[in-house]
């Protein structure tokens, strides 16, 4: 198994680089705000001491306690729903308030929960009320008739959809609303309230297919969600992606003063660059990622916590902000990382995650259990996890959903299965090491516990010298398959952004969106079942070198093939998705090859060789796709360079 080790002193010395050098923030304008009303489309109230009853008829919703009257059947809630249209996917700061006029003044307190279960407004009783959803969601306390009460209920509301609350007491005074049958308009009201997004940040495709709605894409058990590593945003200085911290210091060998002229500099890839921007350009950019892993059909991010006081601390907090603002039904999951957090207590750490969890973007489960998820999970014992699990309840009055992700899962599964929800690993980089991912999947369901598959592009690590052989996009079909035909009940994607280690899905330099472009196909297979294939499409991968290939810098430490890895391979491969079948063409280095690609997804590879490369696929003698790659092939790289570039005949 390919263990991940972090150089962190490398990352502290860069933070405190940073610091000296950091762009006083410029104030934003404001972004006026939308505000939409939607009345009530159904409302009734039960009543327990009536529980054959209907009362569809009545201008009036009751809430009461179970005291009610002094009766101890006596409670009575009131169900309202709301059908909302026309908020736009990337709108920001949603807020969403119910609206309640009260027809008597009471010095009471009604409390709003979501309704989980179905009801009609003529057929519900107390004998056939729904059930409700945990947490409550807001309370409000005394009412005057003719007045307007208004509940926050913005952690439910996701945007267009259908939504149902229930209005619950616990006074013995029955607090009396008004219904949509009262004359006047009176009745309940949900106030939508966001900002417009610039659109600018966020591309949904073109795709091979149309990907399903976010709405339809969440109402899945099954979850995706991408592992974002705090070190490397958009952006570390706000300066023009030519000048700033990536290009200066972790792209060049000489960078950072030379500390990664060893091994051709830090990285070989980095985020999609960006102009300045005013304002707090650290959230903005957050926001910014969110939205296109929205876009990209995720269901969240699983956060590496490396610390709980520095700027990597403070990132996270960044970006459970950015979820919140962006869209609350987008989930963070809490991943204390136990490498960078191995001398910190656990009292602190329950501390950090607790402040953490206040926030609504933060995953919890049905039953309001906080999913916390650590990476190395084995760092500290399943009776630390355990008392630590206790800390967070008597503390902190969290209940904790454990999902440890493993470095060597079978070796430690045992010890923490009486402790945890669900298992994962880390998982591997190159087909021979996931060709039977489903063994782990059936161990852990055997278990009873949920499992969190990894799924990966590839991994390159110059400052650790060493490399797997991902087989172009073999190794993210192969584990995408494990996780498909395994039944996954989720799907961590390793890494959203981890460029030091070359893993990352995120739009970046090297790949566009491409890698997130194949992987929504993938994820809807996975979720949905696999989408009709509406527009032709090539995908174009390849090594800008032959791995052999020596670097004209003077690179002292060279990347090695892992051990047990597939074999290394010099090959472009063209991945077709295509609604007939097509004829291909391939021209690499200036010879060209042709081949019959089927109608649906299809991989052939070729020899890579020096110079262009690019695909043309044709049918009835028409062009339907092509795609070229803007990266040339060399047999002298400057350093060296195995990290596949990727390209799409659609972008």
């Amino acid at each position: 198994m390919g263990n991940r080790y972090r150089t962190l002193w490398v990352l502290v010395a860069s933070i405190a680089t940073l610091a000296t050098s950091a762009v006083a923030p410029v104030q934003a304008s404001a972004v006026a705000s939308v505000s939409k009303t939607f009345a009530a489309a159904e409302d009734v109230f039960v009543s327990q001491a009536e529980p054959a009853k209907s009362f569809a008829t009545a201008t009036w919703l009751s809430v009461c306690g179970t005291g009610c009257g002094s009766a101890t059947t006596g409670q009575r809630i009131a169900l309202t729903r709301f059908k909302i249209t026309g908020i736009p996917q990337d709108a920001e700061n949603v807020k969403a308030t119910l609206d309640l006029v009260s027809a008597r003044t009471t010095d009471t307190t009604v409390s709003v929960r979501p309704v989980t279960g179905a009801w009609t407004e003529a057929a519900t009783t107390w004998n056939t009320r729904p059930a409700l959803g945990t947490p409550t969601l807001s309370s409000h306390t005394g009412f005057t008739a003719g007045r307007t009460a208004k509940l926050d209920v913005s952690s439910a509301v996701e945007g267009d959809g259908t939504y149902a609350f229930a209005l619950t007491g616990t006074d013995a005074t029955t607090t009396v609303l008004m219904s949509s049958r009262e004359s006047g308009n009176r009745g309940p009201k949900l106030t939508v309230t966001y900002a417009e997004g610039t659109g600018g940040e966020q591309t949904d495709g073109p795709l091979p297919f149309t990907l399903a709605g976010t709405a339809a894409l969440r109402a899945s058990a099954k979850k995706v969600f991408a592992h974002y590593f705090t070190p490397y945003p958009i952006s570390l200085d706000n300066q023009a992606p030519a000048s700033d911290y990536y290009a200066r210091n972790y792209l060049k060998p000489e960078g950072e003063s030379g500390k990664h002229a060893a091994y051709g500099g830090l990285l070989r890839d980095r985020p999609l660059g960006r102009d300045p921007i005013a304002g707090d350009y650290a959230v903005a950019d957050l926001k910014t990622e969110v939205k296109q892993a929205i876009a990209a059909g995720l269901d969240g991010f699983t956060v590496d916590i490396l610390s709980v006081t520095s700027a990597h601390w403070t990132r996270v907090q960044n970006l459970i902000k950015a979820a919140e603002a962006v869209d609350p039904g987008f989930k963070i999951v809490l991943m204390p990382d136990m490498n960078g957090l191995a001398s910190v207590d656990s009292a602190t750490l329950a501390a950090a995650m607790a402040t953490l969890a206040a926030s609504k973007s933060v995953y919890r489960l049905a039953d309001n259990r906080l999913v916390v998820a650590p990476f190395k999970a084995e760092g500290r014992t399943a009776a630390w996890w355990s008392d630590w699990m206790k800390t967070m309840e008597t503390t902190h009055g969290i209940k904790v959903a454990l999902v440890p992700c493993f470095l060597d899962f079978n070796k430690y599964r045992d010890a923490f299965a009486s402790i945890s929800y669900g298992f994962s690993n880390w998982g591997n980089r190159n087909p021979a090491a996931n060709a039977s991912l489903d063994t782990n999947i059936d161990r852990a369901h055997s278990m009873g516990k949920i499992w969190m598959q990894p799924v990966s592009v590839q991994d390159e690590r110059p400052n650790q010298g060493i490399f797997d052989e991902a087989g172009n996009t073999e190794n993210l079909r192969a584990t995408w398959r494990g996780a498909i035909d395994g039944k996954a009940d989720w799907v961590q994607l390793t890494t959203w952004n981890d460029y030091s280690e070359n893993t990352q899905f995120a739009p970046s330099r090297n790949a566009g969106w491409t890698y997130l472009d194949i992987n929504a196909y993938y994820l809807t297979c996975y979720k949905l079942g696999c989408p009709k294939i509406t527009n032709d499409t090539a995908y174009l991968t390849h090594r800008i070198q032959p791995v052999a290939a020596q670097p004209t810098y003077t690179q002292t430490k060279l990347m090695k093939l892992r051990t047990g890895s597939t074999a290394a391979r010099d090959t472009v491969e063209v991945l077709t998705m295509l609604t007939a079948a097509g004829k291909v063409s391939v021209t690499i280095g200036g010879t060209t090859q042709t081949y019959d690609a089927p109608v649906g997804v299809s991989a052939k590879t070729f020899p890579l060789k020096p110079g262009a490369a690019s695909a043309t696929i044709t049918r009835n003698s028409a062009v339907i796709a092509k795609v070229v790659s803007p990266y040339a092939i060399s047999a002298t790289p400057y350093v060296q360079d195995l990290h596949y570039r990727a390209a799409s005949s659609e972008r």
